[in-house]
């Protein structure tokens, strides 16, 4: 099978599985949160707060508001990104409008907090799937993804600072404090199951790969998903033959990403894949070596001794490793 359409099968079931988990998300918004007037937060809540006080269709204020985020999105999160959000919204704002008719009472009669339960796991598990085929469901998924490319801060926990303003803000609306906190709930669910499914935490992945095609993928590693290669010389001492490793870093959302393109040069490349509990350095965690070296110049300012709590390497990337475990692809 050619290269080209080994992409064209991985994208397409890139959008049959981003096509799922919006059919879950939608699912368990109209029938399980929508009917029980608890607004989440998202766009989808923006949209149900909009419906409960103007009777505007969630689906049309969710396929509106999420538009003005797009040309904010488009610089920061990449094109790819981009054309995918809009075939979600796309997707979701189809889905809200089919699904939303159809449930006009609660799934669970007389069971407002199993609707809620319910209705958050599946749509965290509905965000998971979309973001790990590198879709969104946009609204302050838009913000978590651009969050996420500049800072360690997880999708899942930037979503819930996010989301905290518009859950609230139903105050206003219903001044019932019962709603407010089936939304926390929902909420800290959806945020939960979602990190859950992409396994997405604050920690970042290491590969190790020995190919012969190695000069091709780390090629490849740099010009398509935009990460840096570090080439090792090393001796196979079974057969005493000399080979390149590549070293690569990369946030756990992008492992997938790294994976498909080694494979996509090289079948039978070998492959190990690390958790990493701390990556500090250009690239990732800056923010963290920038805190540091200010507090140890101001120690020794004050003619302290420094005792600096992240190991510190001049141009070092790798700074701390945690042990292996199952590969999460």
């Amino acid at each position: 099978m050619s290269k080209f359409k080994k992409q064209i099968l991985g994208s397409l079931k890139d959008y049959i599985v981003i096509i799922l988990g919006l059919a879950m998300y939608a699912f368990g918004y109209t029938a399980f949160i929508l009917p029980e007037e608890v607004v989440i937060g998202g766009m989808p809540g923006v949209s149900a707060l909009i419906y409960f006080k103007f009777k505007i269709p969630v689906a049309i204020s969710n396929f509106v508001l999420n538009l003005l985020l797009l040309a904010i999105a488009w610089h920061i999160v990449g094109r790819t990104f981009v054309l995918r959000t809009i075939f979600g919204i796309s997707v979701l704002s189809l889905l809200l409008g089919v699904m939303q008719p159809l449930f006009t009472e609660p799934f669970v009669e007389q069971q407002a907090f199993m609707n809620v339960l319910l209705g958050g796991l599946l749509c965290g598990m509905g965000i998971g799937m979309v973001f790990v085929h590198n879709g969104s469901t946009g609204g302050t998924d838009i913000v978590a993804a651009m969050v996420s490319k500049s800072s360690n801060v997880t999708i899942g926990r930037t979503m819930l600072y996010v989301d905290v303003v518009i859950i609230s803000s139903s105050y206003l609306l219903f001044h019932s404090i019962d709603k407010i906190v089936y939304g926390y709930v929902i909420l800290l669910v959806i945020s939960t199951v979602c990190d859950y499914v992409i396994n997405t935490n604050r920690q970042a992945v290491q590969f190790n790969i020995i190919s012969e095609k190695w000069s091709e993928i780390a090629d490849a590693i740099i010009s398509e998903a935009h990460r840096g290669c570090t080439l090792i010389h090393g001796t196979g001492w079974y057969t005493k033959h000399d080979v390149k490793i590549l070293l690569v870093m990369c946030r756990k959302i992008e492992a997938i990403s790294i994976f498909r393109i080694v494979k996509s040069i090289d079948p039978h490349a070998f492959v190990t894949q690390a958790n990493v509990n701390g990556v500090y350095g250009q690239g990732f965690d800056e923010e963290k070596m920038k805190q540091q070296i200010k507090k140890m110049r101001n120690a020794k300012a004050r003619g302290e001794e420094p005792k600096p709590t992240l190991p510190l390497k001049h141009n070092s990337r790798i700074e701390e490793t945690a042990d292996f475990s199952q590969r999460q692809i």
